[in-house]
């Protein structure tokens, strides 16, 4: 395997002139057209990739993965190439990229095509596609898991630099133990999916597969954002670096572990329990039947009416298109009733609940993230069955809306991959980030500097105080200035409660927005906010200056915290531009100039 592509390595030898993007893309290029994988199904030529490199112009501070050569998922948009999602009969060329692949192209990265995949996203075995079946890079005989199986081989086998799967029941995490890799599953809504075409669409979610942990926490800071025009994107606070400390990690018990019979994957699992237990990490039993009962519902519960929502009348139009495992399985999405689906939906509110207790125990669950490995022939004597077994402890996490990243763990003594899987809460993946970190025992400093501004403030000095901005006063925009000169420091990226409402101030210079707290019987959401820490004497000066309709106020954090910030006189909101929608003012800024505002 050539891992001569790193994110870091590769940045650091374009900035001493001893690569060029050029040469590197160009060797890539290569690789990938030498490569007896039948990992890609559109390669694109050379002269698409030199346009796209030819275009990137010097690297700047903007262009965090820039010259970083990237694969896409054959059901996630680019444009101007087929997006087939392994049916060739289904194929159709998007006229504009996704709305992630637009952002890493933006930031820098160059696209070399796109990857092959189980028919449909149906699938974690990588087996389901008229494009042949992928091959564990560790061993052939071997599948890589799917339905993200061409992402993780080409990371894995040294073609790009990172690549985009997706993931509902752990098509983003399974292909990556298979390959030993990093399989990145942010929370839901963090990375956009418009532009993805659907499997379960309120289950789905870009997933991010790389070389190491530092690697795929850049690239997804440079994929996230509020996508206003996708209905399932959220106001997720972007990851940042967590409170330190000793940490609680929740793993099942002996007698609730599965392995269905592979003993080297269960002493593997031994080692790793092992392991978390030297990284002086709290080990706390859980029960793990909650989990694995929501597991259950994804096939057999109302979501696989879903996959019949996304692509059931094309299949049941072109039958003899499909894969006939997909078929079936796309099939039975019309059987449950809306009564089935209401059902389901209430089990698992219960599931939910039921784990409640043991969330307040514990900082994030480690498990294996597959049970077992098949080989080629053991998925086509039993192609629904092994699918099952493989999903044992990834289904439940986009049903329980948790967040998880996959981590190569030792290998099985009979030299067969193994992995494993951090899972924690939904807007945790800053804290799952740092986790397998120091899993792989990488670079703390680099972690750190990936990851940012905490996401969360530990609270003001003797003499300071904790000031929410969340307009000009944003780092990096025009009056940010006025705290940094008072001394200010920047504590924590995060969001406001979910009871306010941002609006557009006509009139005002620079262009700034209000923050209001929303009426009684009006809608609130969450709102961009960084929390600086300034001194009592520089909030005084600041004060100062401070003209209606603003002043400070009282604002209420999503942890419930609550601290002095700028707020807006709703008098003022009738002739203002309601922005809520946004979900910040640097996203309003970024989507339209400030001056359109201004009169």
């Amino acid at each position: 395997m050539n891992h001569d592509l790193g994110i870091r390595g590769l940045l650091a030898a374009y900035a001493s002139g001893e690569r060029a993007p050029i040469e590197v893309l160009r060797a890539a290029h290569a690789r990938a057209r030498a490569s007896d994988q039948p990992a890609w199904i559109t390669l694109l030529d050379w002269d698409a990739v030199a346009e796209h490199v030819d275009r990137l112009g010097p690297p700047t501070a903007e262009l965090p993965l820039y010259g970083i050569p990237f694969a896409i998922k054959d059901n996630v948009d680019l444009a101007g190439v087929p997006t087939t999602a392994a049916c060739p009969e289904f194929a159709a060329v998007p006229q504009h990229s996704a709305f992630v692949v637009d952002r890493l192209i933006a930031a820098g990265a160059i696209p070399l095509g796109k990857t092959n995949m189980d028919q449909f996203a149906t699938g974690l075995v990588g087996t389901r596609t008229p494009y042949g079946a992928c091959r564990s890079v560790i061993d052939e005989r071997y599948i890589s898991g799917g339905s993200s199986s061409g992402s993780a081989v080409v990371v894995a086998a040294g073609m790009v630099s990172f690549a985009l799967g997706t993931d509902t029941a752990g098509s983003g995490r399974v292909p990556a133990a298979f390959n030993a890799i990093v399989g990145l599953k942010p929370s839901l809504g963090l990375l956009s999916t418009r532009g993805v075409l659907p499997a379960c669409r309120t289950l789905d979610c870009v997933s991010v597969f790389a070389l190491d942990v530092v690697d795929a926490a850049r690239v997804c800071a440079a994929a996230a954002a509020y996508d206003v025009a996708d209905p399932y994107s959220r106001r997720v606070a972007p990851p940042g670096r967590p409170a330190r400390g000793q940490r609680r990690i929740g793993v099942p018990p002996d007698a609730q572990m599965r392995f269905f019979g592979d003993r080297a994957a269960a002493a593997a699992w031994q080692i790793a329990v092992e392991h978390a237990a030297g990284l002086g990490w709290e080990l706390i039993e859980i029960d793990f039947e909650p989990f694995a009962a929501a597991a259950g519902l994804l096939y057999d519960g109302g979501w696989i009416a879903e996959r019949s929502a996304a692509v059931g009348e094309f299949v049941a139009a072109r039958p003899d298109a499909v894969d006939p495992v997909v078929a079936e399985i796309i099939g039975r999405g019309t059987r449950p009733s809306a009564v089935d689906a209401f059902r389901s939906a209430y089990r698992l509110a219960e599931l939910r609940r039921a784990t409640q207790a043991d969330w307040e125990r514990i900082d994030a669950l480690l498990l294996p993230t597959a049970p077992t490995i098949f080989t080629h022939a053991e998925i086509r004597a039993d192609p629904i069955g092994t699918n099952a077994v493989l999903g044992t402890y990834t289904n439940f996490v986009n049903l329980m809306d948790l967040s998880a990243i996959a981590v190569p763990a030792p290998v099985r003594d009979d030299g067969l991959p193994f992995g494993v899987t951090l899972v924690g809460r939904r807007d945790q993946d800053g804290l799952l980030i740092d986790l397998a970190g120091s899993w792989l025992g990488e670079d703390q400093a680099a972690i750190d500097a990936e990851l940012g501004s905490p996401t969360r403030s530990s609270g003001p000095s003797p003499g300071e105080t904790l000031l929410a901005v969340v307009g000009a006063h944003l780092s990096g925009l025009p009056l940010n200035h006025q705290l940094t000169e008072l001394g200010a420091t920047l504590a924590a990226q995060t969001l406001s409660a979910p009871i306010y409402r941002l609006y557009a101030l006509a009139g005002t210079v620079p262009a700034k927005p209000g923050l209001v707290r929303a009426a009684d019987g009006d809608s609130g959401e969450s709102i961009e906010v960084e929390v600086w820490r300034i001194s009592h004497a520089g909030l005084g000066r600041l004060i100062g200056g401070v003209g209606q309709p603003l002043s400070i106020g009282a604002i209420e954090l999503i942890d419930g915290t609550t601290v002095s910030g700028f707020v807006c006189d709703s008098r003022v909101i009738t002739s203002a531009r309601d922005i809520t929608d946004w979900g910040g003012w640097r996203a309003f800024v970024a989507g339209g100039p400030p001056a359109a505002v201004a009169g």
